[in-house]
C-alpha cells in the first residue's frame, strides 16, 4: 500500500473537519494530494480563522479543481484512497451518478473504479430521501459514508477535540493510523 492520499474539500459547512484532517495528516509521513473547490475557499473564510493559503500549505501537492488532467485523475496514480471532507450534497450527487465535472469528482470516480477506499463526510441536516439514496448508491459502489457525527463517550473538553476524534476515525478508513481513544465498553 502507498502512503499517499487524496483529500478533497468542498464548499459545505464544516470546514473545521478539513482543517483537522489536514493538520492530522501533516503530523504523518502520508503524502497529501489536496484539491479545494472554489466554494470551499469561500466557506473556509466564513467558518474559520484559516486563510486559504494556510490550508493549501498543508497539502504536499495542491491540484487545481479544474485540471482534470492532474495525476489524481488516473487509476495509474496509486493511492491509499481518498477523503472528501466536508462533502457537499452536490459533490455526493455527482459521485453517486458518475458525473466527473471537476477534479474532485473525477478523482473520486477513479478511486471507486480502482476499488480503493473513498471516504465521504457529507454535511447536511436533515437528510432528505435524495441525499440518502445518493449515500446508498455510493456505498453500493464501494464508498464509505462517514457523516461527521461527533461521539461523546470520551467526554471531550472542546469542539476541536470532538472534530479531531471524528477525523481520526475517518482517516483510519484509509489506513492512516492516528492514536485515538478506543471504546472500553461499559462496566457492570
Amino acid at each position: 500500500m502507498t502512503d499517499r492520499v487524496i483529500v478533497g474539500v468542498t464548499g459545505a459547512t464544516g470546514q473545521a473537519y478539513a482543517v483537522s484532517a489536514l493538520e492530522l495528516l501533516d503530523r504523518t509521513d502520508v503524502d497529501v494530494h489536496l484539491i479545494v473547490s472554489d466554494a470551499a475557499r469561500v466557506t473556509l473564510r466564513q467558518e474559520t480563522d484559516y486563510a486559504v493559503g494556510d490550508l493549501l500549505e498543508l497539502g504536499d501537492t495542491v491540484h487545481d479543481i479544474d485540471n482534470i488532467g492532474a495525476k489524481t485523475a488516473s487509476g495509474s496514480f496509486r493511492t491509499a484512497g481518498m477523503l472528501i471532507t466536508p462533502c457537499s450534497m452536490k459533490t455526493l450527487a455527482a459521485i453517486a451518478h458518475g458525473y466527473s465535472g471537476n477534479l474532485i469528482t473525477r478523482s473520486a470516480d477513479v478511486t471507486l473504479k480502482e476499488r480503493r477506499p473513498l471516504v465521504l463526510m457529507p454535511r447536511e441536516s436533515p437528510f432528505n430521501r435524495i441525499h440518502l439514496e445518493n449515500m446508498l448508491t455510493v456505498t453500493d459502489a464501494g464508498g464509505i459514508v462517514v457523516p461527521p457525527f461527533p461521539s461523546f463517550y470520551q467526554r471531550p473538553d472542546s469542539v476541536e477535540e470532538m472534530v479531531d476524534t471524528t477525523m481520526k476515525r475517518a482517516l483510519s478508513q484509509l489506513g492512516v493510523d492516528l492514536e485515538h481513544d478506543e471504546w472500553d465498553g461499559v462496566g457492570a
